[in-house]
């Protein structure tokens, strides 16, 4: 699985940097190109020629060789790699990170890479549960960064908590399923919407809700960063959309969205319908701002057009369709009824009545259903780690379709 494929392993200055050899070693065994790039501190807990015998490649540290001139090209380096993983990642280079600060070689490499980055985190637990610390892992993960979490037990200071590198054969693990989800979304086109509608009342007013598109969003990057071909249509947000191969198409009202999603479809291999879409709009628009001296007392509706219905009806055997329902009443029933009526592979439920889920939040808690009678539950997370198990969903219809 790993073989042939490349990977930068950048240390930062921790204690944790002595698990890296063992993982190297694996990495190797399997047949992996491994480049190690250490910051300036990094060399003060595990040397260069441990790593550098293990990798058999010279290790960076200097953006050029201070004997004969050799330039090392952080650009170069951000091309050449499949994944980028920097472990163990100290508070202090996290912090950069966030910033865009790029002042050592590691850094600016961070800042250069095209490929998936996976950052895990080492330091002792107070520093961890620093809320700056847990602000900036939520902006890193924001950025498409993927996180392998510490883990609890016994920490350099003598404290016992939450802190420690994960184990070297757990990293390796999940560099393995990396590649694994990668080769089953090689090739792949999706369409994902996002965000909500604006039905216009007049020109200053409008019908819409609360959502921020940030579940969407964090699909598409998910997504982007295995490698697939992302068309976002994304309503009003003030939500910034990074990632590789995500065009964002903004819209504002329910008809445009169904227009660009009907457009797109066709062309799409795995369709997301996160968005909150209005299911009604003003049937006359004003074409003046209404004046409260004008008395206004109702509002005609009319129904917009399904777009999730209107795509299950063209769908073909080789699209896979994912529709989301937000429930507030008998919130599974409705969700099944809606996956059969729909003609959709998955729907992703989740329940308003649930604390820290829903429009808003940085984090959700969602059950996922497929059509064949199963349903997966998750505790309450980060949408940038539910958007990982809405994919890990898909591929999984894609392994059985083969």
């Amino acid at each position: 699985m790993l073989k042939g494929k490349k990977i930068l392993i950048g240390i930062t200055g921790s204690i944790a940097a002595y698990k890296i050899p063992f993982l190297l070693r694996l990495l190797k065994k399997e047949g992996a190109e491994v480049q190690i790039i250490l910051s300036p501190f990094a060399k003060e807990f595990v040397t260069p020629l441990t790593l550098s015998t293990l990798s058999e490649r010279p290790v960076l540290t200097e953006f050029h060789d201070k004997n004969d001139g050799k330039w090392f090209s952080h650009v170069d380096l951000g091309m050449w790699a499949d994944l980028f993983l920097v472990a163990p990642l100290t508070a202090n280079t996290m912090g950069k990170m966030v910033a865009g600060i790029a002042d050592n070689l590691l850094l600016t490499t961070v800042l250069s890479a095209r490929c998936p980055v996976f950052f895990a985190p080492a330091m002792d637990l107070d520093m961890y549960h620093h809320p700056s610390t847990q602000s900036n892992i939520e902006k890193l993960q924001g950025y498409g960064y993927k996180l392998i979490e510490p883990v609890e037990g016994e920490l350099a200071s003598g404290l016992k908590g939450m802190g420690r590198l994960e184990d070297p054969e757990i990293i390796f693990e999940i560099i393995k399923q990396e590649f694994e989800k990668k080769k089953a979304l090689k090739g792949k086109k999706a369409l994902i919407t996002a965000g909500p509608t604006y039905e216009p009342i007049d020109p200053v007013r409008f019908i819409g809700n609360h959502s921020s598109g940030k579940m969407g969003i964090a699909i598409a990057q998910t997504l982007a960063a295995q490698g697939v071909e992302v068309e976002l249509v994304l309503g009003p947000t003030s939500e910034i959309v990074a990632g590789q191969s995500v065009s964002v198409h903004r819209v504002t009202t329910a008809n445009e969205m169904f227009e660009k999603s009907m457009e797109l479809f066709r062309e799409a291999d795995i369709a997301i319908l996160s968005a909150a879409v209005a299911d009604f709009s003003p049937s006359n628009i004003a074409n003046s701002k209404i004046k409260k001296e004008q008395g206004l007392m109702s509002i005609e509706l009319k129904q917009t057009k399904d777009i999730l219905a209107s795509l299950g009806k063209i769908k073909t055997d080789k699209q896979i369709l994912v529709g989301f329902a937000l429930e507030t009443d008998n919130e599974e029933l409705n969700a099944i009824k809606k996956l059969k009526a729909k003609n959709l592979d998955l729907i992703v439920l989740n329940s308003l009545k649930d604390k820290g889920a829903g429009f808003g939040f940085s984090t959700n808690k969602v059950s996922i259903l497929d059509n064949k009678g199963n349903k997966t539950e998750f505790p309450l997370k980060e949408k940038t780690e539910v958007a990982k198990d809405i994919v890990d969903s898909i591929v999984n219809i894609l392994e059985d379709k083969k």
